[in-house]
């Protein structure tokens, strides 16, 4: 199941993609940038996330093996 962090990084990767199409429509260079930043924090949120819950897996499978 994906965590908080996956969530949020996956809808600012949205809202990047948003942004740099409606840069793009109305020829704003800034907006297009914009959309990619948010695009690149929401790649860097995801990967943070999908990290954090693999450790958590992790963990939970050492604390079931010391309790056998």
């Amino acid at each position: 199941m994906r965590n908080r962090d996956e969530l949020k990084g996956r809808g600012e990767q949205l809202r990047g993609k948003v942004r740099q199409a409606v840069g793009d429509l109305t020829d704003d260079e800034r907006m297009r940038a914009e959309g990619e930043v948010d695009e690149a924090k929401g790649r860097l949120r995801e990967g943070f996330g999908r990290a954090r819950r693999r450790v958590g897996r992790s963990i939970e499978d050492v604390g079931k093996s010391i309790k056998r």
